[in-house]
């Protein structure tokens, strides 16, 4: 198969490679497969989740991890059993970045995080409750972020 994106060009894909997410992502309930890119080589901690239904579309995601050590995600029995997990540790979890141009004025959305199960590669957006993350926390807030050698005209 054949995706033509903004960032990577044409790229060549296999149906094993994507993520389905079968109820979509907020505000893009309709879209639900997703071609993976690693902006450096062997580092998952920043991804181009890539649509391959409507190639205009993309999202950056940050591993959680990279900015809060001890970041915790809870999710509902329901979520995990979705998930075809016992415990949250069974997933890997990603936060929607949105960009700007300053990329310090950058935000990311911890309270919303993508939990997917590596295995199955199916997964969900939740929106945890009860709980101290936010939908936007600055860049200039993580001393990951701060410590990096990205330019002021570069992304996250």
């Amino acid at each position: 198969m054949l995706v033509k994106t903004d960032y990577f060009g044409d790229v060549e894909y296999d149906k094993n490679d994507l993520l389905f997410f079968p109820d979509g992502l907020l505000g893009f309930q309709d879209i639900k497969y997703f071609l993976p890119f690693c902006l450096e080589e062997n580092d998952d901690s920043v991804i181009l989740l890539q649509s391959t239904e409507k190639p205009e579309i993309a999202f950056l995601v940050i591993n959680p991890y990279y900015l809060l050590s001890d970041y915790k995600p809870v999710l509902t029995t329901e979520e995990l059993e979705f998930l075809k997990v016992s415990d949250s540790g069974d997933l890997c979890y990603y936060a929607i970045c949105v960009v700007r141009s300053q990329y310090l004025d950058s935000t990311v959305n911890l309270k919303c995080p993508l939990a997917v199960n590596p295995e199955t590669r199916v997964g969900i957006q939740v929106i945890m409750q009860n709980t101290p993350y936010g939908y936007r926390h600055a860049f200039k807030s993580f001393p990951a972020i701060q410590n990096t050698d990205i330019q002021e005209e570069g992304t996250c």
